[in-house]
């Protein structure tokens, strides 16, 4: 689910651009007087990404078996809040959380599951997870905001939070309806009038008049959360079969739908697109990786081969480009497809990212120990931790139901 997600007010009123449309913006960069925090991953401006992409990193170096730098670590934990949230970035994080603060969902539940995986944090995981009980919306779900409505981004990756934390989110309940409740409303029909080609995808949000557009990004988040996943997916044994789409009574089928959608969507050219308003679909590198993600945790790797050997050929630039959070989306995608990520199209995507923040404290000694180490864990706890991708560098800005801002689990360009 890639999120990048952020949580300026500024930055989305600059790009107002509808409902639930990406915006795409250039890769944040630090001014050349500012001093990035020692423990942080990457050199671009953390201020809309920071916790994000922090999150993504550990949660791929503890996939590929590295034990990431014990700053890297206390650089996430000590931007928590004292009531327990996480905003984007807080530049000093000695100074208390006030209403300036902008704490979100997303970057709150991506901290969660980052800090579940390596484990241990049970005080600032458990205080993160009350939070986010705190501000679970009547139908369910959760907003990039507190207060804020619902969209499938957000339910999603606080799903694979719950998750994470040891919660089983079928229970977590607010006027009686369930995070699963949530997604199911933002999910398209199968036949009608509103399905076609979207049949089986996933909306972020209704629009003005409460109609659903399918969202190929919100598509993929919904799949994993729908699975009861989180930001790391799952390996699934491929069912054998193509997913169809069919009336969605349950979470499970709702998600195979969005995966027969996502198989769709992905059959011409193995990757899929974004574009500003006005201008030529460019290839969009994290959605893809995405929706590697989440058909095989919905059982579907197989259909998500012609995508992995595209990001294989095509997404090194990118990544080096859009910086540490890119790279974690390629490993999580790649791990939870079983492709190699020592050797991604040539390129170690492990040695990468690890060059992009502080020396782990330690590294795998081969491709084989890490997979073995993903193995047992996912063996033991019988889930992932999913996105993206996602979910900054992007910016959604909701017409018609206030302001809602999403930040996509990724840098997308």
């Amino acid at each position: 689910m890639n999120v990048f997600r952020r949580s300026a007010a500024a930055l989305a009123a600059a790009a107002v651009i509808g409902a639930a449309a990406p915006a795409v913006a250039a890769t944040p960069s630090p001014s050349p007087s500012a001093a990035l925090p020692a423990g942080l991953y990457g050199t671009s401006d953390p201020k809309y990404d920071g916790v994000w992409r922090q999150s993504l990193a550990l949660l791929a170096q503890d996939e590929a078996g590295v034990k990431p730098a014990a700053q890297a670590v206390d650089w996430l934990v000590g931007q928590q809040c004292a009531n327990g949230s996480f905003a984007p970035f807080r530049a000093d994080a000695a100074k208390a959380c006030d209403a300036k603060v902008m704490a979100d969902t997303n970057n709150t539940a991506a901290a969660v599951q980052a800090l579940a995986a390596l484990g241990g944090y049970d005080a600032a995981r458990g205080k993160a997870v009350t939070w986010l009980k705190s501000v679970q919306n009547k139908d369910g779900g959760w907003g990039y905001t507190a207060g804020g409505p619902s969209d499938a981004n957000s339910t999603a990756v606080v799903i694979g939070a719950l998750n994470a934390a040891g919660e089983k989110p079928a229970q977590v309940a607010k006027g009686g309806k369930s995070p699963y409740d949530a997604l199911l409303t933002f999910a398209l029909p199968c036949d009608g009038k509103d399905a076609g080609a979207d049949a089986g995808a996933f909306a972020f949000q209704p629009d003005k008049k409460g109609k659903l557009a399918a969202n190929p990004d919100a598509t993929a988040a919904a799949v994993v959360g729908a699975l009861g996943k989180g930001l790391t997916g799952a390996a699934a044994k491929p069912t054998g079969t193509a997913a169809t789409c069919k009336d969605a009574s349950s979470p499970e089928q709702a998600a195979q739908n969005g995966a027969a959608y996502l198989t769709k969507a992905l059959a011409k050219d193995h990757h899929l697109t974004t574009a500003l308003p006005g201008a030529k679909p460019q290839p969009d590198y994290g959605n893809t990786a995405d929706a590697v993600l989440a058909l095989t945790t919905a059982g579907q790797g197989d259909q998500a081969a012609g995508a992995v050997r595209w990001l294989e050929a095509n997404a090194g630039p990118w990544a080096e480009q859009a910086g540490p959070a890119a790279y974690a989306e390629l490993i999580l995608a790649a791990k939870a497809y079983g492709a190699n990520v020592h050797d991604f199209g040539g390129q170690d995507l492990v040695r990468l990212l690890n060059a992009t923040g502080p020396k782990p404290a330690a590294t795998a000694t081969t491709s084989a120990k890490a997979a073995d180490k993903t193995s047992d864990k996912k063996d033991d706890s019988g889930s992932g931790s999913g996105f993206g991708v996602w979910w900054i560098v992007a910016v959604f800005l909701v017409a018609g139901i206030g302001i809602g801002f999403l930040l996509s689990a990724r840098n997308k360009r």
